[in-house]
């Protein structure tokens, strides 16, 4: 299928990343689907993807401009062939790297590995709280495996959005499902909402301070605004919109 853009825009989930994203899509007959698989064109090379949504209101909010992913095509057997051997072989360097990382002693926690699409090189994942020399342990992966090596050190919060979960709202992590870039977060915010200085409801799963405390932050300053411009109104006035709009129903729940 010749590769082109129109106007259609889907949102898709990179396949192992994870990370969601509005893309242009490709002239496809029939037209992509919810559950399609596609290979997608990023900024740092080309990747699989499921589409996860399809819709006409997605066009507007990405602009159909020189920018986001573009759906090439539809992925063929072939590529969901090399896709499954692609799987089997990140979880044989997990394994392996993690046993050489134990025999080394090396002050390092592997997150994730991934396999680029076109089979150039693997890619590692881990967390440190200090510098680590792997020169060694990338020579060894790289002559068990006979390609490119490429280890990554990620934080916490970088870790979170790679592996996902879930948070105290009872949906998926904000960082894994819509959010595109961490902005810096202070405890002084969640006293700006009157929040309980709770360590363990404050702190998502990677240990840090919740994403949610900052976009969030909105609703808490608004409304005593127009609470003030409107005597008697009793905070009843709408809230504006931001984030994903839940943590702020369970903020009176988090006290």
């Amino acid at each position: 299928m010749k590769a082109g853009t129109s106007r259609a825009v889907v949102a898709v989930t990179a396949i192992p990343s994870g990370w969601t994203r509005s893309a242009r899509a490709c002239d496809a007959d029939p037209p992509l689907a919810g559950g399609d698989l596609v290979v997608l064109q990023t900024d740092t090379g080309t990747v699989l993807a499921e589409v996860s949504a399809v819709s006409p209101a997605l066009a507007g909010k990405i602009g159909l401009a020189e920018q986001g992913p573009l759906v090439l095509r539809r992925a063929t057997p072939q590529d969901r062939a090399m896709r499954l051997r692609h799987e089997q072989r990140e979880r044989e360097a997990f394994r392996l790297c993690v046993m050489k990382i134990r025999e080394r002693g090396l002050a390092m926690k592997l997150a994730r590995v991934e396999q680029l699409f076109d089979g150039s090189r693997l890619v590692f994942y881990f967390t440190s709280e200090e510098r680590v020399d792997f020169r060694e342990l990338v020579r060894e992966l790289a002559s068990e495996f006979k390609t490119r090596i490429e280890l990554r050190q990620i934080g916490v919060r970088d870790e979170a959005r790679m592996l996902s979960g879930y948070g105290t709202c009872g949906r998926p992590l904000c960082c894994s499902s819509w959010l595109k870039a961490f902005e810096p977060v202070s405890i002084k915010m969640a006293k700006q909402q009157d929040l309980a200085l709770n360590p363990s409801r404050l702190s998502g799963l990677c240990g840090r301070l919740k994403c949610c405390l900052r976009y969030e932050l909105n609703h808490a300053v608004a409304a005593p605004a127009r609470d003030d411009a409107c005597p008697g109104g009793g905070g009843n006035a709408a809230r504006p919109a931001a984030g994903c709009g839940n943590c702020a129903g369970a903020r009176g729940r988090g006290k």
